[in-house]
């Protein structure tokens, strides 16, 4: 299987120096896609800059110093999208967002935020009279009960990937934009109806948007830091 893919053929999504070399890391087949993903090496080698080549990359994650949402990842290729944690040995704590420019990017976090991560569910299904929740990241859980519904968020706590809280796609919940021209936006739902969205934006104006757009991340306000500091 090939490990890696020219750099101008990356997702748009990827902010990484297209002119640096010719090939980059590509992620393997995984929890998230391509274009809301990077490779874990690409994130420490080029993101982090921990790294100056891939060897150097093995060895670090060798030692069992990165963690993904929790958990030791040794894979340079293990693919980390939007909303996931990295934890390193050195104590910095990152998550994954999306920029407003509609690129991956990352933003430091406490290690008490760094233990917990919103994700939106995509899919519901029986399992052994139990709902099984389909997850964004490729994930599942079996969930007690059925109150849960497609759209809606959880917040899981981190690594036992517990459900801590339900955050239900409904008005006056807060989203933050995963495409769009709006895409890396935050607002306030004032309306949904059918496929669209209306919001409030940080401005006070109202935007319409697609309902498949937007990620539920908190209640009267975002259950994460979604800005740099």
């Amino acid at each position: 299987m090939v490990s890696h893919l020219k750099r101008m053929a990356t997702p748009k999504t990827w902010h990484i120096n297209r002119k640096k070399n010719k090939f980059v890391t590509k992620p393997a087949p995984g929890p998230h896609s391509s274009d809301i993903s990077l490779a874990l090496g690409t994130l420490v080698k080029e993101v982090f800059n921990y790294a100056a080549t891939t060897r150097e990359v093995k060895k670090i994650l060798n030692a069992n110093s990165v963690k993904v949402d929790g958990t030791v990842r040794k894979d340079f290729r293990f693919p980390v999208g939007i909303f996931d944690t990295v934890e390193f040995s050195n104590g910095k704590h990152f998550r994954l967002i999306l920029n407003k420019k509609g690129k991956i990017d990352t933003i430091e976090t406490s290690k008490e935020e760094s233990s917990m991560k919103p994700a939106k569910i995509i899919g519901k299904a029986m399992v052994k009279g139990k709902v099984q929740l389909n997850f964004y990241d490729g994930k599942n859980k079996l969930a007690e009960k059925n109150d849960y519904k497609v759209g809606d968020s959880v917040m899981l706590s981190l690594p036992d990937q517990k459900i801590s809280k339900h955050l239900k796609l409904q008005k006056k919940a807060t989203i933050f934009l995963t495409s769009g021209k709006h895409v890396g936006e935050t607002g306030k739902i004032e309306d949904i109806a059918g496929n669209k969205i209306i919001y409030k934006d940080h401005n006070g104006e109202l935007v319409e948007t697609l309902k498949e757009y937007a990620f539920v991340i908190g209640e009267d306000k975002p259950l994460i830091a979604l800005d740099k500091k």
